[in-house]
């Protein structure tokens, strides 16, 4: 007997889902991380194989957090950091694959920016790979000015000569 898991799958027609059971949490105590990390896993190619103590002091210092729940579901996630008066940044955005294409990403990211906390902020930045046209459609434009970045790098160079020398 053929082994099953073999064979050519069938196409299955994405049915579109009820969005009347979608709730968005701006309770950090609700976020599920045993939920979060496989969310990033299944549906975030730059947040793989993330570690649970890291995700809980990311989380811890941001603010606002989001998540997205089906129910009992977690289907999308989102946080920023921020200064409060000048400077914010969005992180971490991600939905659930099956709901896709249906605004939840779009009231995700507008849930972070309205916050009190994020709202009178000058600028908000993000990065983001592939998805330019769907941040771009919410508001957000190219900023060319800002981009220099430190590749988790060791800070040795900050630490004086002298201090070396009585380690």
């Amino acid at each position: 007997m053929l082994d099953p898991s073999l064979e050519p799958m069938a196409a299955i027609p994405h049915q579109p889902v009820d969005n009347r059971n979608i709730r968005f949490s701006l309770d950090r105590a609700e976020l599920d991380l045993d939920q979060l990390i496989p969310l990033f896993n299944r549906n975030a190619f730059w947040a793989q194989n993330r570690q649970r103590e890291q995700m809980e002091q990311a989380i811890a210092h941001s603010h606002p957090v989001v998540s997205v729940w089906d129910g009992e579901r977690l289907i999308g996630f989102g946080r920023a950091t921020s200064d409060g008066v000048y400077r914010a940044v969005i992180w971490d955005i991600v939905v659930d694959h099956d709901y896709r294409r249906q605004g939840i990403g779009r009231k995700l990211v507008e849930t972070l920016i309205s916050h009190p906390h994020l709202q009178s902020v000058e600028r908000v930045y993000l990065f983001t790979t592939h998805q330019r046209g769907f941040y771009e459609r919410i508001g957000f434009v190219e900023n060319t000015s800002t981009t220099l970045v430190l590749h988790g790098r060791s800070l040795e160079f900050l630490t004086p000569a002298s201090e070396e020398r009585q380690a």
